[in-house]
């Protein structure tokens, strides 16, 4: 993407705060439901965790600044099946996020419009983000900047009503609410609140997500507008609700409830404005998932677990395969769970805190693994372990609160994480498949040939695409390694080692006799040793990858020293394996 088209701060915040910010639609209910009076300590904490995590992807991601999220993280700290996992965990929390968000939006139009058929009127919002989409991110940035900029006004002025309002007739409401009893006693009501509350931080990770699309210095600024936005309107809104509105009405009202405080604040014309409001947001939720998936499923792609006819893009750096087949999933979903939402909470909740437990275990494997590599700010390992902590104890009080969600979860993550096992290993299946034709169909060998011989060049082609290791033709050891690497995560026989040197400087001759001797210990692996001349560089990369026609993503470099004098975003998508 040109340099020009790239997103702005106010638009980056727009397309990750809209999903982070409509939370408070249904988390201020969720929220009093378990902790009543006491709901705003809750969000409170809810606020502290997030920003700790603001530390932990603020150096995460500033270290290595490509889409992914948590899978990028872990695809340049650990094995690619190990990233992929983080991956399926992250593709679920985007379909259950636009489904579950499209699905309300439509109850939300609903009450406003009697005759609106919730299910098709879902699926025509979800295919609508789908078209504005592949139009483009920055005109789907415009969009998401208008509903981001009515959403934010309309939450003032709904808090300024309920203050207005307090002002105006006592704290008589608020008086009652706080001597209702809580359910257990205030730690373990506050504890439930705060597990619930949890799920209103939903799309702070998806900004990671596309960060190659946001200009620089843009992402961290995107993670302190979102972390203030949620600080301030979740515990005030929390609040406002429990000075204005009566606990053993928050039930009742739970589905539209700040439409509800609207109108005993405002009046007919504010619960009419914050249903809008409510429609619009949740809108743009879809909207953060789908910009959140492209990312991700598009890194996917480049690096080979998805199928490479996804990556095809079309005039507008979209890529309209990979969004189709979201919107696809969405639909089965949709379809499978007959827009019932408890179900779809299942999967949202769990998958959602998984990703966000991955990302502080990527960033701890970043500190062990790529210390050297320079970051834009450091999270203090002991901040990293209550961060976790505290995420698994919210998986822990959700599963508690709602067991079956666990299943539920389980009942799409175990599918999903399958057939992308089933691409990783590829290689393997198109062998056994082929196999078994040759075992089985013997006698059919005229009919078959023409398809064995189509899967013998797929395994071919797979296995044919060079990989290329930076080595600095000085460490034996570590080349070892990059080996081992690339036999156990990679389908491909063919690897060049290349070293760039000075004019004056050859490679050590020990080294190259050693590297002979490497060569005899991996048969199955074309090992290739180049010497280049010159510096190092992007320039240098770009160069080599149209010469030898070898996707930078298919380039590696182990850790840089702080020394380095380039980012590893601007290495063109070389990536880090050692």
């Amino acid at each position: 993407m040109n340099a020009h088209k790239k997103l702005s701060e106010f638009a980056a915040t727009a397309i990750c705060g809209n999903d982070i910010t409509s939370s408070c639609l249904y988390v201020s209910a969720l929220s009093i439901l378990y902790a009543g009076q006491y709901a705003w300590i809750s969000l409170i904490i809810v606020a502290g965790v997030l920003y700790l995590f603001r530390k932990i992807y603020g150096e995460s991601v500033g270290a290595l600044p490509l889409n992914g999220g948590a899978y990028n993280i872990l695809l340049n700290t650990t094995s690619k099946s190990n990233a992929s996992v983080a991956a399926c965990l992250t593709i679920l929390s985007y379909m259950a996020t636009a489904v579950i968000s499209a699905t309300e939006a439509m109850h939300y139009l609903h009450s406003l419009v009697k005759s609106t058929p919730v299910i098709w009127a879902t699926v025509g919002l979800l295919f609508f983000f789908l078209v504005l989409i592949i139009s483009g991110i920055k005109e789907s940035s415009n969009v998401a900047i208008f509903i981001f900029t009515v959403h934010m006004l309309s939450m003032i002025l709904l808090i300024l009503s309920a203050v207005w309002f307090v002002l105006n007739n006592g704290f008589s409401v608020s008086e009652l609410n706080f001597k209702e009893p809580v359910k257990g006693s205030i730690p373990v009501a506050l504890f439930f609140g705060f597990c619930t509350a949890m799920l209103g931080i939903s799309g702070f990770e998806s900004s990671a997500n596309f960060i190659e699309e946001q200009d620089k210095g843009v992402f961290r600024k995107t993670l302190r507008n979102m972390w203030v936005a949620v600080s301030i309107i979740n515990p005030l809104m929390a609040l406002a609700i429990i000075t204005v509105v009566p606990i053993s009405a928050v039930k009742e009202h739970q589905e539209v409830l700040l439409s509800h405080l609207g109108g005993v604040t405002g009046g007919s014309t504010l619960a009419t404005l914050i249903s809008i409001d409510a429609v619009l947001v949740l809108s743009g939720a879809v909207l953060t998932s789908y910009v959140g998936v492209a990312g991700l499923m598009k890194r996917m792609t480049l690096d080979r677990i998805l199928p490479q006819f996804l990556i095809k893009e079309n005039s507008k750096g979209s890529s309209p395969r990979i969004l189709v087949v979201f919107f696809l999933l969405c639909i089965s979903v949709l379809w499978i769970t007959k827009g019932e939402l408890e179900p779809l909470a299942g999967v949202y909740t769990i998958s959602f805190l998984l990703v966000m437990a991955y990302f502080g275990v990527g960033n701890f494997l970043l500190k062990v693994k790529r210390e050297k590599l320079p970051r834009p700010e450091y999270a203090q390992p002991f901040v990293v372990v209550i961060a976790i902590l505290a995420i698994l104890a919210a998986i822990y009080g959700n599963v508690k609160l709602h067991p079956k969600y666990l299943v539920v979860f389980l009942q799409y993550f175990i599918p999903t994480i399958l057939v992308i096992s089933l691409f990783l290993n590829r290689n393997y299946v198109l062998q056994y498949f082929l196999f078994l034709m040759r075992t089985f169909f013997e006698s059919f060998k005229k009919n078959v040939r023409y398809i064995e011989l189509k899967i013998t060049r797929t395994i071919n082609k797979l296995s044919m695409q060079e990989f290329v290791y930076f080595s600095k033709g000085d460490n034996i050891a570590l080349l070892n390694k990059v080996i081992m690497y690339v036999e156990e995560n990679e389908i491909t026989k063919r690897l060049k080692i290349v070293t760039v040197i000075d004019k004056n400087k050859k490679v050590d001759e020990k080294f190259m006799n050693d590297f002979r001797t490497l060569d005899r210990a991996y048969p199955d692996i074309d090992l290739e040793y180049i010497e280049v001349e010159g510096k190092f560089g992007p320039e240098l990369i770009q160069e080599l990858s149209e010469k030898w026609k070898i996707p930078n993503n298919f380039m590696f470099i182990s850790a840089p020293s702080d020394k380095f004098p380039y980012r590893v975003s601007e290495l063109n998508g070389v990536r880090l394996i050692m």
